[in-house]
């Protein structure tokens, strides 16, 4: 037996005839003893005669490893690399206090982090993915807070100067259904002494429309200013919207972004200035 092993190890010898199971395969007492990478292989295509005349099969040796990688394989082995991608932005972008403590250096690391997620997971169809939007998403970095103002590359209050304003967590809260799309930012105001901050929630509500595959346009509809922590049994506040004619170039009252990546629990988006934002969902 040893011999006849080494012999089709080297060559696709004839090596059976009615010893081959139904199933094309020789039996597992007919192979004991090879490598259990390998496997008999037995065809029933183009018989050969034996002496007495009855047909017999052709058999070789198959290595395992000759078989193509499958599907499932190839998708493990990209659902490992996001993962590992995805934690190396969240590494990245810890401790960076969203963004408002981001340098040059910090927002250049991000921006690469990002683009390999981008590059890793393909282009976004979102009118295959569009559930994957919905629900409320928290907001983990964004390179526009590096300008040190809460509105970003656009005009917006200064974070820690003449007005003692620090921003709280941020969040967008999207509705596939209604099309509604709610930026809600946690902010804490600060007093004259001995008063002390008040707290407040304040919702930027929008309606949005998707343009293309992975473009979301947004328009503005309203902002509402509600008190939290001691104050929250006041009512809410819907803050009036400066008539066009009043409002600066820059505000439209409407903008876009792309979605670059979006997957059950991360989002990446790059805005119409260049902005690059990271969200996890909530």
């Amino acid at each position: 037996m040893a011999a006849l092993a080494s012999s089709v190890l080297h060559s696709p010898l004839q090596i059976c005839s009615s010893d081959c199971s139904s199933s094309g395969f020789l039996s597992p007492s007919r192979i004991h003893g090879f490598a259990p990478s390998f496997k008999l292989k037995c065809s029933s295509r183009r018989p050969l005669l034996s002496g007495d005349g009855r047909p017999r099969r052709s058999c070789y040796l198959k290595s395992a490893s000759d078989s193509p990688p499958s599907l499932d394989d190839d998708s493990k082995a990209n659902s490992e690399l996001l993962a590992s991608l995805k934690l190396k932005l969240l590494s990245a972008v810890s401790g960076l206090n969203r963004g408002l403590a981001a340098n040059e250096d910090d927002l250049q690391k991000a921006d690469e982090a990002a683009k390999e997620i981008e590059a890793a997971g393909g282009p976004v169809d979102l009118s295959v993915d569009l559930d994957k939007l919905q629900g409320r998403w928290k907001l983990i970095y964004s390179s526009a807070f590096s300008s040190r103002t809460l509105g970003g590359s656009r005009p917006g209050p200064p974070t820690g100067r003449l007005l003692p304003i620090t921003l709280g967590q941020v969040f967008q809260r999207i509705d596939v259904i209604s099309k509604d799309f709610d930026n809600i930012v946690e902010l804490e105001l600060g007093a004259p002494w001995p008063l002390p901050p008040a707290e407040v929630t304040a919702t930027l509500a929008h309606v949005f429309e998707i343009i293309g595959s992975a473009k979301i346009k947004i328009t503005f509809q309203k902002t509402t200013v509600k008190a939290t922590g001691n104050l929250s049994q006041l009512p809410p506040l819907e803050v009036p919207r400066l008539p066009d004619a009043l409002r600066p170039p820059s505000n439209t009252g409407s903008g876009d972004f792309e979605v670059t990546y979006l997957d059950n629990d991360t989002r990446i988006t790059r805005g119409d200035r260049g902005e690059l934002r990271v969200f996890v969902i909530s």
